[in-house]
């Protein structure tokens, strides 16, 4: 990936919840060009990025501290494999953190990766940062570079060097 291709505008299809009409995240991505679509058969609070194979479950820290969603959870975790639980709160404090914990606890082993968040400007670059890495052909450019970068260690390396002698 060259750096002309970090610095073009990247666009992509999101399919949102429609409990998310009104939210500044939504009007975030319109905002960048994102087609957005707005769907009543998806988790509420989800937004997906199906040509990356991501899901992102946005979450209020009071709302997840008032109301059990494990069921919630549970069903969105089933459905979609590499999913994010983005926790939001102006401030994690003692409380935030407690029941941050206690999620990662809970689905421990599982496909969901909890993230907290503060900012609308947090989750637009969080997401995008991990639609973005995880489509084509970026995903391609960065296994690319990661095997380029294997190769010139094994290549490169005094240690490779000694222990291809030893053997």
């Amino acid at each position: 990936m060259t750096e002309s291709d970090c610095n073009t505008k990247w666009t992509t299809t999101v399919i949102v919840s429609s409990s998310l009409k009104n939210h500044e995240v939504v009007a975030a991505l319109q905002n960048q060009n994102h087609r957005v679509r707005y769907s009543d058969s998806v988790e509420p609070g989800s937004i997906i990025f199906s040509h990356s194979g991501v899901a992102f479950l946005l979450l209020c820290m009071q709302e997840l501290v008032l109301l059990q969603k494990d069921s919630l959870l549970e069903k969105f975790i089933g459905i979609h494999r590499n999913s994010f639980l983005l926790l939001i709160a102006a401030l994690h404090g003692k409380e935030e953190w407690s029941v941050m914990l206690r999620m990662q606890q809970r689905f421990l082993g599982s496909n969901l990766r909890v993230i907290p968040v503060h900012t609308t400007a947090d989750i637009m670059k969080l997401m995008l940062t991990i639609a973005k890495a995880t489509s084509k052909p970026h995903i391609d450019n960065i296994c690319d570079r990661l095997m380029m970068a294997k190769k010139q260690i094994i290549e490169h390396s005094s240690v490779w060097k000694m222990l291809h002698n030893i053997v």
